[in-house]
């Protein structure tokens, strides 16, 4: 396993002089699978739920919520946004699943097995990523803000602000609950961070530099970013992927300090 260059917020971190030797630990990754995945798909919602691969694609005329066989790539049940809206994060609570819209302010509750509409909800700003930690579902808009929010009414229950060392990570982007954690892709770069929910503090930064090397893309570079994290809880699977990539990559994190030792 070759190690990868240092993380952008590692980098600032560094340079800022916010780095000491309580500094956010920094994880490395090792590709321990891979599964296809459409390079049409613009990610921007990802999960794995009951066996199955959850994924809410972007862009206007294009957005779709899609449930697919993760084996196979096939895409099993489909629905279509109309061509004004811009889908992005997703997240299923019970037998409910709730889609956000980028600037449409408008978001979707879906019956889960039918995919049938079920409500609509407003939220006054942007949608980027969407998790739910089996009370609140946690939203982020682009900022440096997580929002916790009532899935009954879409209102928003508290904020809290993501720091790492004292730094806010801007462009939070997709979302995933794991182990009590909210992981986050940092839209435009190579990292995922975790984040302490209560406090908003970063406990560790996975880079993932070089994962887009590893894969072939269905558009340029610029726009077929890393963006995506799904966890399979049952089979402990962390699963990764960017918009319009080919693969879907299985990953196992090596802290930084244990690899160098090798």
């Amino acid at each position: 396993m070759l190690l990868r260059s240092r993380p952008v917020l590692y980098v600032l971190l560094l340079l800022s002089g916010c780095l000491h030797a309580s500094a956010v630990p920094v994880y490395d990754y090792e590709i321990v699978a891979r599964y296809p995945h459409s390079t049409a798909a613009f990610t921007q919602g990802f999960l794995f739920h009951d066996g199955h691969l959850y994924e809410s694609t972007g862009l206007y005329g294009r957005s779709s919520l899609n449930r697919i066989d993760l084996e196979s790539g096939e895409v099993l049940q489909r629905h279509s946004l109309p061509r004004h809206y811009f889908a992005e994060g997703i997240a299923v609570v019970d037998d409910r699943l709730f889609q956000l819209t980028w600037r449409e302010n408008v978001v979707f509750e879906y019956d889960l097995e039918t995919f049938r509409i079920l409500d609509t909800h407003y939220h006054p700003g942007e949608g980027w990523g969407l998790a739910w930690d089996g009370r609140q579902l946690i939203l982020s808009d682009g900022s440096a803000e997580l929002q916790f929010i009532d899935p009954a009414d879409f209102s928003v229950q508290r904020r809290v602000e993501v720091l790492a060392d004292g730094v806010p990570v801007l462009n939070l982007n997709e979302l995933q609950y794991i182990d009590g954690e909210v992981w986050a892709n940092v839209w435009m770069s190579d990292e995922i961070m975790r984040i302490d929910p209560q406090s908003g503090r970063v406990t560790g930064i996975i880079d993932l530099d070089g994962l887009v090397e590893e894969t072939r893309l269905g558009g340029r570079p610029g726009e077929a970013v890393l963006n995506g994290i799904a966890w399979d809880a049952d089979g402990e699977r962390l699963l990764v992927t960017g918009k319009l990539w080919a693969d879907i990559f299985q990953i196992e994190l090596l802290p930084r300090e244990a690899v160098a030792d090798e």
